[in-house]
């Protein structure tokens, strides 16, 4: 997927001169146009210029949807079991997450300046993303989610300790509270500094969650 093709991100700017960005996301079987409410929903500095890019997953095939074609990171085997992962999907999401950062920097915006930030799958492709990227960045927002290729986490990331906000409904019937609670143990002993957030409700956003985004997303992007 190129940023330039018929798929091009949306984006919202809370200012006429960005200098920052925020990469959010979607879920599985969803599409760019899913977070976009939310930008008006953060309590964002009023001065904050802040470029907000919402992508298209590719469509493919998804095995734990009876091979159903829908907008996809990378396949799912199972939402039960983890131990297989779809790696080569993986890596060209992380390639699209790649490009569009390198954009933004093409764009005048460092990475020192842009957060990436997903929901459930799309958390998932910014933390295998985040991690692995090279250069500093403002921090990864994974919402519901959890962190793929655990296995391997440890020996394949950037060593560079990054900013980490993660949130988990604890009736989380999709992707489990236990997934979301473990990855970032896992993250935490990697030397990662991770903020935990936990809220009463199923695999979704709430307010509460939605004003904690804002207060980090201000914390990571000073003015």
């Amino acid at each position: 997927m190129d940023p330039s093709a018929e798929d091009s991100p949306i984006e919202i700017q809370t200012g006429p001169q960005a200098d920052a960005a925020v990469i959010w996301l979607h879920g599985l079987g969803a599409d760019g146009n899913d977070f976009v409410p939310i930008v008006e929903q953060l309590p964002l500095a009023a001065t904050a210029h802040i470029r907000f890019i919402f992508p298209h997953a590719p469509l493919r095939p998804v095995t734990c949807n009876g091979g159903y074609t829908m907008r996809a990171w990378y396949d799912i085997y199972s939402l039960e079991d983890f131990a297989r992962e779809d790696e080569a999907g993986l890596l060209e999401a992380q390639q699209i997450v790649s490009r569009l950062i390198e954009r933004e920097n093409q764009r005048g915006i460092p990475s020192q300046r842009i957060i990436l930030m997903g929901f459930s799958q799309g958390g998932a492709v910014a933390l295998y993303s985040g991690l692995r990227h090279s250069e500093p960045l403002a921090g990864i927002g994974a919402l519901s989610t959890y962190l793929p290729l655990r296995r391997t986490a440890e020996s394949e990331y950037n060593p560079q300790k990054r900013q980490i906000f993660m949130a988990h409904g604890l009736y989380d019937p999709v992707v489990k509270y236990e997934y979301g609670k473990t990855s970032y143990e896992l993250l935490k002993q990697m030397g990662h500094e991770v903020t935990w957030m936990e809220y009463p409700m199923e695999h979704s956003v709430c307010i509460e969650e939605i004003n904690d985004i804002g207060a980090w997303i201000n914390a990571r992007l000073p003015l």
